[in-house]
């Protein structure tokens, strides 16, 4: 069936109207009440509509009716026609510019154009400013102080987007299909999911979670880092609390039934004029918020991702808690250390390279890095593992951060163990993991992965 945009935007300013009509008989309805009416209505005004269209001469069948009506619902909740892109587990990445150029990438590689996901670009626009109202328990918005959206979707996935800063509207949504994700998945463990960890790898990993290490993921965008800080997060103890920040709710762990007592802070924007310290009156960063998680009493705080001068707080937070976790971007694993102290020093003119480095080598116990081999434009698939588990042993002469590579590339590219650990061998082994169980890989050129990586570039030598 070819849906009649027109027809459905008529079809929610009906039941706009007749829910309004609705309230006003209405004393202090709650939120489900109001659902179910406007459920309700939606029901009734497609039904009615298509018994005009029947009567017309132009019938619709009973799946055109179901499909207008799925169609209704997801306009009036904002989705309008990225529903259908949302609800297909194939996609992994849509990029839209403008209301009629949509470019669709597939878990698998392949890049299709999709169709408009709108009329017009002011009706993207009006899509976009719902979505930022109806997000979350934080206020978002677009608009023209505020042209740049960054928020999570009902269905779990990331819409960034931005208006007027670009020559048409502009919005990239990526999808997340392993919000429920763990070591022994991405160990191999689930069909169809990289093998991203060998179970070298993924035992080292779960030790290093029960012992309270700190642990920074980095890597670059779409490598998997957020992927797996989900996987070493569920490996904390379902009774133990811990706080999660991010600036918008992306890891999920808020909503899942492993963990009782995680608690999800949220960022805010700041609205309306800005105070004497140069920030719009209401707007709370992640960079606010981890003083405030250290009160909480929780052991561990993660931070989805750090970007900007919230690392400060974000390291001198582990130098106090136990089993903290975060992400960061970074090329290569060599540029990790280049790119902490790059953000450290927005913290402000306080903070030094030499400071950055004594404290991210006081903060951190290990660096992960995620790697990704993309060979989509040779005719291949994205590869995502991990490269690299760095032990930060301190600082070197010279104030650089000195570290151990346990884990480092073999053969192939993919992580292979390197040297024992030396810093956190006793808390490893108050959990009963015994780093000498690494010893006869060391020099094996490979690790104990399950499957052949078979890479295009390789297979065209």
């Amino acid at each position: 069936m070819r849906i009649d945009y027109d027809a459905v935007r008529l079809l929610r300013t009906q039941i706009g109207e007749a829910l309004t009509r609705w309230l006003r008989t209405e004393t202090d309805p709650d939120d489900e009440t109001i659902q179910r009416e406007r459920e309700q209505l939606a029901v009734e005004m497609v039904a009615r509509y298509a018994d005009v269209m029947r009567r017309g001469g132009t019938p619709m069948t009973s799946e055109d009716e179901a499909v207008l009506l799925a169609t209704v619902r997801a306009d009036m909740v904002g989705l309008g026609r990225l529903q259908k892109m949302l609800t297909d587990p194939t996609i992994e990445e849509v990029h839209i510019l403008g209301c009629d150029r949509v470019r669709i990438t597939r878990r698998d590689g392949r890049i299709e154009l999709g169709d408009p996901i709108a009329s017009s670009d002011d009706e993207m626009v009006e899509v976009l400013q719902m979505l930022a109202r109806r997000a979350g328990a934080t206020e978002r918005s677009l608009s023209t102080s505020r042209p740049i959206l960054d928020l999570q979707l009902p269905g779990g996935e990331r819409l960034a987007a931005t208006y007027q800063v670009s020559h048409r509207p502009y919005a990239v949504i990526r999808q997340h299909n392993t919000l429920d994700v763990t070591l022994d998945d991405i160990a191999g463990g689930v069909p169809g999911l990289d093998e991203m960890i060998d179970p070298l790898m993924r035992d080292f990993l779960r030790a290093s979670v029960a012992a309270g290490l700190n642990i920074m993921v980095a890597g670059r965008a779409g490598a998997g880092k957020t992927t797996t800080l989900r996987a070493l997060a569920s490996e904390i103890p379902p009774d133990e609390p811990f706080i999660i920040l991010e600036e918008s709710r992306e890891l999920g762990f808020h909503r899942s039934e492993h963990h009782n007592w995680v608690m999800s802070f949220e960022s805010r924007d700041g609205h309306g004029e800005r105070g004497v310290d140069g920030r719009p009156a209401g707007e709370i960063t992640i960079a606010d918020l981890i003083p405030v998680s250290l009160r909480m009493g929780a052991q561990r705080i993660i931070v989805g991702e750090v970007r900007s001068r919230e690392i400060v707080p974000m390291l001198e937070a582990m130098t106090t808690s136990r089993g903290s976790m975060c992400t960061i971007h970074a090329r290569t694993a060599a540029s990790v250390t280049d790119r902490i102290i790059q953000l450290a020093l927005s913290h402000g003119p306080s903070m030094t390279p030499d400071l950055a480095q004594r404290t991210a080598a006081n903060g951190l116990d290990l660096i992960v890095y995620v790697n990704l081999a993309d060979e989509t434009g040779i005719g291949g698939r994205k590869h995502r593992f991990v490269a690299s588990i760095e032990e930060v042993t301190g600082t070197a002469p010279g104030g650089r951060i000195a570290h151990t590579t346990v884990f480092g590339p073999g053969t192939d590219g993919r992580g292979t163990p390197r040297h024992l650990p030396e810093q956190v061998r006793a808390d490893l082994a108050q959990v009963g993991y015994d780093v000498r169980q690494l010893g006869p890989w060391i020099d094996a050129g490979h690790g104990a992965w399950r499957t052949r990586f078979d890479p295009v570039a390789g297979r065209r030598r």
